[in-house]
């Protein structure tokens, strides 16, 4: 689990469909051979790690749903080691388990804060809130405004300058998870709804949907 608080930006050294080598330092200070890290938000392990690079094996779903497929060497990555339970935890609850491919399509620079609009399959939007956490490649970031499946994200110049949202380029596709609270109250209300006899048909019978 991690708390969606990037705390180093990495850079790609290798990456192919099955491999990604990355180099960095202040993450590895602790690090081992088999530790879960947070790479744009995705949670990966560590399976070979050198002086200032470690190594995850990445799989053909992995490739397939998250911006690695259009990694490049030289891109930046936002990384996170695992939480612990000794500091506090700031932003919120992150799984490092993608949901779904966004893509940026604004960027509003406002000198003091940046407002950037991302499109988001409208599979995923029950999940997004006003107001409600969504982690955007591995920074936890609150929603500022929803327009149909467009969110808006506010963004301090701290978080800006600190990950790889400086890099951030209109069309460019990011990593997306929406808030793991949202998923279980979901999947609570089908399991009471069924245990009640609640089903969509029901619902479409009587003019509800």
């Amino acid at each position: 689990m991690f708390t969606g608080i990037a705390e180093e930006v990495g850079y790609v050294k290798y990456v192919d469909n099955s491999a990604l080598t990355v180099e960095c330092k202040k993450v590895l200070e602790d690090a081992k051979i088999g530790d879960s890290i947070a790479i744009n938000g995705v949670c990966e392990t560590l399976t070979d790690i050198y002086q200032h690079e470690f190594k995850v094996r990445i799989s053909e779903e992995t490739f397939s749903i998250t911006n690695f497929s259009k990694l490049k060497v030289g891109d930046k990555l936002n990384l996170e080691r695992a939480l612990t339970l000794n500091p506090r935890l700031g932003g919120h609850i992150v799984s490092g388990h993608i949901d779904c491919l966004g893509k940026c399509v604004k960027i509003n620079n406002l000198n003091e804060f940046y407002n950037l609009f991302f499109e988001i399959p409208k599979s995923q939007m029950k999940y997004i809130v006003y107001k409600g956490s969504i982690t955007i490649n591995g920074v936890s970031l609150t929603v500022a405004e929803i327009d149909n499946n467009i969110v808006k994200i506010a963004v301090i110049p701290h978080t800006f300058n600190n990950t790889n949202f400086s890099e951030l380029k209109i069309g460019d596709f990011v990593n997306v998870e929406t808030d793991i609270i949202g998923r279980y109250v979901e999947k609570l209300l089908l399991v009471n709804n069924n245990k009640s006899g609640i089903s969509m048909e029901l619902l479409e019978e009587n003019g509800f949907v």
